[in-house]
């Protein structure tokens, strides 16, 4: 296992300082900048070893090198920030979909349906090829979206 060593600068020391006695914010901010405070081997911080922190801090070892992974690796402004979402999804809903899916839903019930049920107006689309697959919850997101509502 690779050990990573926290030195910080003096600004960076003085700027964990400021964050963690005055201001608002994030718990992971908090806990990020106890960690560097106390892992620090340079000449401002007294360094600590990993598991009286985690003992103090409530939080794993592995936690507290993370932390110390990031912050060599990507720098002091990452390590404090938090990661940006790299998943993103594309939506399964479009305009068309949306209008051929409220036309289905504005038609009559299929045989033996007083109306039409979110699970139905799914199968239907698949049905009918619009889509290769759709979950009724994508369906009722879409429906609610536009306030079309059937009890009226």
């Amino acid at each position: 296992m690779i050990k990573y060593k926290v030195t910080l600068t003096k600004e960076e020391h003085e700027e964990l300082i400021a964050l963690v006695s005055k201001g608002y914010h994030t718990s992971q901010q908090y806990r990020t900048a106890y960690i560097l405070l106390n892992c620090d081997e340079g000449e401002y911080g007294e360094k600590i070893f990993g598991k009286q922190i985690s003992q103090v801090l409530k939080v794993s070892a592995r936690m507290i090198d993370r932390v110390k992974q990031r912050f060599v690796e990507e720098g002091f402004e990452a390590c404090l920030g938090r990661k940006p979402m790299s998943r993103t999804k594309e939506k399964k809903a479009d305009g068309d979909l949306e209008a051929q899916l409220i036309a289905l839903s504005c038609s009559k019930a299929p045989a033996g349906f007083a109306r039409w049920s979110l699970r139905l107006l799914a199968d239907k689309m698949v049905e009918m090829k619009y889509i290769e697959s759709i979950s009724h919850e994508t369906i009722r997101k879409v429906l609610k979206k536009t306030n079309l509502s059937h009890g009226k």
